[in-house]
Order: C-alpha cells, then sequence, then structure tokens
C-alpha cells in the first residue's frame, strides 16, 4: 500500500467516466456496496454489546447509536469495494458487485464511503460520547486502510489481523452505553477475533483459484489445503474455549455456557472432519463455512437472552471494590 497506488486508484475513476452509468444505477447498487449481510452482522453484535452493557440508554439514543453503527460498518464496506475494485473484476465471487459490472464508478463509491464513513463518526460522538465514536473511526480506518489496502494483498496472515476490525463493533456497542471499555466487550471481542480465521478460510478453500487469478496470498493459496485446514482446526479449539469467557466471568449464566460448550463442540467436531477430508471434498469445507455463520449468531442471541439487562458479577465485583484496576 502506498499513496500513488490510492491515487492513482482515485484518478482511474476521474479520467475515465462513463456516462451510460447514470442511466443504469439504482439504490440498490449503492446499497450493495455497503455490504448489507456483513453489516447486518456487525451490527448485530455491536447491539449485544449495546444492550448488555450496565448502562441503559433511552430509546431514542439506542437508535441513534445504531443508525450510525450500521453507517459506519457500511462506510467500511463501500470503501473496501472502492479500493478492491481491480481485484472483484477478476474474482468469480464479486465480478457481479456494482462496481465491476459498471453501476457504480469507482468515484462515487469513494465519495459515498467518504461521506458515511464522517456521518457514521459525528453522529455517534453527537448521540453518545467521544470514546464510541473514536473506536468506529478507528475501525473503519483499520478495516479499509490495515486490512484492505495492506494486509489483504501482502500476506497470508490478512485474515487473523483484519479480523480485528470485525471483531470491534460489540466493543463499540458497550462503549456508547458507557463510556469506556471493559473485560466483558473484550471476552465478546475475543470471540469474534478467533472465530473469523476458520469462518473465512473454509471459504476460502473453495475458492483458491479465484484468489489466486487476482493474487490476493490467501492462507490456501500460499500454503494449500492441508496447513489451511490444520490452522482452521486450531483456531477453532481456541475459539470454543474463548467462547466460554462469557460465562467464567459472571458475564452470562448456565444457559449461555451450555450452548457455548455444545456449539463450540460442533464446531471443533465439523473442523475436525475438514482436516481429514481430501482435496477434492468441497462440501465439508462449504458446510462449516455455513455452519460457522448461524454459530455466531446463535452464540451472541443466548448471551443476549441469558444476560436479561443485569449487570455481571465482574462488573459488580468492581463496583464493590472487590477488583480495582487503579491498584494493578
Amino acid at each position: 500500500m502506498n499513496v500513488k497506488s490510492i491515487a492513482g486508484q482515485l484518478g482511474e475513476g476521474r479520467s475515465r467516466p462513463d456516462h451510460r452509468l447514470a442511466a443504469h444505477r439504482s439504490v440498490s447498487d449503492f446499497v450493495a456496496l455497503t455490504k448489507p449481510r456483513v453489516m447486518m452482522l456487525a451490527l448485530f453484535t455491536a447491539l449485544v454489546g449495546l444492550s448488555c452493557a450496565p448502562v441503559r440508554l433511552d430509546p431514542l439514543t439506542t437508535v441513534m447509536a445504531v443508525l450510525a453503527i450500521a453507517a459506519g460498518a457500511g462506510a467500511a464496506g463501500v470503501l473496501n469495494m472502492w479500493y478492491d475494485a481491480d481485484i472483484d473484476a477478476i474474482m468469480s465471487r464479486t465480478a457481479m458487485r456494482p462496481i465491476p459490472r459498471g453501476k457504480v464508478s469507482r468515484f462515487e463509491a469513494l465519495v459515498l464511503g467518504l461521506l458515511l464513513g464522517g456521518f457514521s463518526v459525528v453522529a455517534l460522538a453527537l448521540a453518545t460520547n467521544l470514546m464510541a465514536a473514536a473506536l468506529l473511526a478507528g475501525t473503519i480506518l483499520f478495516y479499509v486502510v490495515v486490512y484492505t489496502a495492506w494486509l489483504k494483498r501482502s500476506t497470508r496472515q490478512n485474515i487473523v489481523i483484519g479480523g480485528a476490525a470485525g471483531a470491534l463493533p460489540p466493543v463499540i456497542g458497550w462503549a456508547a452505553a458507557t463510556g469506556d471499555i471493559g473485560l466483558e466487550p473484550l471476552a465478546l471481542f475475543l470471540i469474534i477475533f478467533l472465530w473469523t480465521p476458520p469462518h473465512f478460510w473454509a471459504l476460502a478453500l473453495n475458492r483458491t483459484d479465484d484468489y489466486a487469478r487476482a493474487g490476493v496470498p490467501m492462507l490456501p493459496v500460499v500454503a494449500g489445503r492441508t496447513a489451511t485446514t490444520r490452522q482452521i482446526l486450531i483456531y477453532s479449539g481456541l475459539l470454543a474455549l474463548a467462547s466460554e469467557l462469557p460465562w467464567a466471568i459472571g458475564f452470562a449464566g448456565t444457559m449461555y455456557g451450555a450452548i457455548a460448550s455444545i456449539g463450540g463442540a460442533i464446531f471443533v467436531l465439523r473442523a475436525a472432519r475438514l482436516n481429514r477430508t481430501v482435496e477434492a471434498d468441497r462440501r465439508t469445507a462449504q458446510r462449516l463455512f455455513v455452519f460457522s455463520i448461524a454459530y455466531l449468531f446463535v452464540l451472541f442471541a443466548a448471551l443476549l437472552i441469558d444476560h436479561r439487562g443485569e449487570p455481571s458479577s465482574f462488573m459488580r465485583a468492581s463496583q464493590n471494590g472487590i477488583v480495582n484496576f487503579s491498584e494493578v
């Protein structure tokens, strides 16, 4: 990543305008740029962090915070598609996105992404606090600059490190309610951070040719299937352990702990099965990918239900002086 490459992409979008775009563009094309499914997952995990925080916001502030976080997630998606338009056109999985199809120009995507990002940060700051707004701004910048423009095209660890951006929404939601960061949202961050590699590598296993053709050093491309499935199994085991943290620190009750145990065991078993499969077996990787989405949703939904709006035992201990970080 360098200034010239970014400037070049901006210049390309402005120097070769396609006047036919105006006749073909639609609202759905601009919505597609925001990666709605990714945005909804980020929004859901942020809402869990917001709802489980020990401080309750009034309904209007909650709606404003949710809209701001959604706009921020959308902005990250738009800017990702702006920067990656060249490789999106090469990969079959992404070739039908609005920019490769000529529905939206790169320059229009850049403007939309910047406007959405600016609006989201300012709106969250005005609706809640500067801590939450700073975390949202940092998340957008990390996803666009660190992951998209740097790591994605330069290292096999792109998903591992870049996954931090996708793991921050529950921390943002918690900060929006409390103005601070606690152990509880960091536990949620760790869960999503460890979930991202096996989730995405399971998808990448069946898209190796796509990534190789685009020059993206995804782990299956540079290390092969055997090394990738081994890493998926390792991260799945770590994820299963991390998923018990909310229960271990008293942030969630028995119901969540049971669901996390069962879900984690199934995740590890599916990863182990994938690790034993041959290269020709594409279904096992696809099934793990689909299961990983359901797993994360069920896990966070269980946390939301099991929490019942009560402060965690860890938070109560902190308030009572049993846990005092100022003395650590």
